[in-house]
């Protein structure tokens, strides 16, 4: 099968259509990408690329990468953030049709978290190229920017709605991250055209061959450590994790350490110099190659999001990592990502925006035994290889495809 993958994310940014590309070359099948420059979390363009012009490399020595100008998120705000998503889709219509003028597709493959603008490119290269358009839906859309308060006013959120509708009427196939997606993108798209399509992680990639700095690993080794890796922004509540490590200050065993950048790490900073948090650690940013030797020597896993309906429906794929790694994770949110911990007998969750119960959580967890915490790590491990394993994940991905393109799906 020849595969598009367009998205505005892709390698060297951490996300997890890198090992989807990898295992879809693997099983047999050519993928071109096109996207933009690297910049995110940061939002600065990553050494080696540049914003203007157009560059192209290659992704795991055989995947032709296709690089149009962006403009960089920056430090964030919503004018940084909006000619970041708009700079994706208007440089895509302009230089994709262009750059790909002589390869042929049999599906586009759209990698999209938030912006949804980025399958804008998409659309005029699904008709450009004759070839099925396959979305795969990682955030809602007018939803999660009302979450996020990144817009508020009801007639913007209705016309971001208009595009979303747009966007879902073109697509041919909308594959959903989260069951609890089904009904909300049926708001704006045929229902028999949304399959659940969770998202999974390549133990073969997540190998741990790097290792972290010494500091660190002391740090995990010599204290109860309850772990957070990924983003640090609006959504994942940082400022409840603040309140628990102001609550455990009296504890001088539990350390919080959020692994990761953002929008609001420089705040976490300020934070924890003003309240004198030496409990709540911020070791920075890691590459994907390192999280297991930090996820091997933590105490527990922490995901958390705002008490939002939207982040209720998604199920963050940290959970994913987390769940591979073997270990106990904790959880201050509801909805989907708390019911898969539950059911997986993987940990336990609390309400999210809840800095006590949090607190309460973690202690509680603290006081098990190290038998019953090993317990639950393994039953995660199971759950993971049965649901979320990314090699029977891709296989089953390119039946979908084949299925639709026999016309039977």
């Amino acid at each position: 099968m020849r595969i598009l993958l367009l998205s505005q994310y892709f390698w060297p940014e951490n996300f997890i259509i890198n090992d989807v590309v990898r295992n879809l070359v693997a099983q047999g099948h050519e993928v071109v990408v096109a996207t933009g420059k690297p910049n995110y979390p940061d939002g600065k363009v990553f050494p080696g690329y540049r914003v203007g012009g157009i560059q192209r490399d290659f992704f795991s020595a055989t995947v032709e990468v296709f690089r149009i100008p962006i403009w960089p998120r920056g430090k964030g705000g919503a004018r940084n953030l909006i000619l970041n998503y708009i700079s994706f889709a208007f440089s895509g219509l302009i230089f994709f049709p262009w750059l790909l003028r002589k390869r042929e597709f049999d599906t586009i493959f759209i990698f999209a978290p938030s912006p949804i603008t980025q399958a804008v490119p998409g659309i005029f290269l699904k008709w450009l190229k004759k070839a099925r358009l396959v979305l795969w839906i990682q955030d809602l859309w007018p939803e999660s920017l009302a979450a996020t308060k990144f817009i508020t006013h009801p007639y913007l959120l209705k016309l971001v709605g208009c595009i979303v509708k747009w966007v879902y009427e073109k697509s041919d196939i909308l594959l959903v991250q989260s069951l609890a997606f089904v009904e909300p993108v049926a708001r704006y798209a045929r229902v028999e055209k949304i399959i659940y399509y969770p998202n999974s992680i390549d133990v073969k990639s997540f190998s741990g061959v790097k290792d972290i700095p010494l500091e660190l690993a002391n740090e995990l080794e010599r204290h109860f450590c309850v772990v957070f890796a990924g983003n640090l922004g609006t959504a994942q509540a940082v400022e409840t994790l603040v309140e628990v490590a102001i609550q455990l200050k009296s504890d001088p065993d539990v350390r919080l350490v959020l692994v990761g950048s953002g929008s609001k790490l420089a705040w976490l900073q300020e934070q924890k110099r003003v309240h004198r948090l030496d409990n709540l650690i911020l070791p920075g940013f890691f590459s994907m190659d390192s999280m297991p030797q930090i996820f091997e020597r933590a105490a527990l896993l922490l995901v958390s999001l705002k008490d939002e309906e939207v982040f209720a429906q998604t199920i963050p794929s940290k959970i994913q990592a987390y769940l591979s790694a073997g270990r106990p994770i904790i959880a201050s949110l509801n909805g989907e990502g708390a019911r898969i911990i539950r059911e997986a007998g993987a940990g336990d969750s609390c309400e999210p925006e809840n800095p006590t119960a949090l607190a309460t959580l973690i202690c509680s967890m603290k006081n098990r035994s190290s038998a019953e915490r090993y317990t639950m790590g393994l039953a995660g491990k199971a759950y993971f290889y049965e649901h979320f394993e990314m090699t029977s994940q891709v296989a089953r991905l390119v039946k979908i495809l084949e299925t639709h393109d026999k016309g039977q799906h």
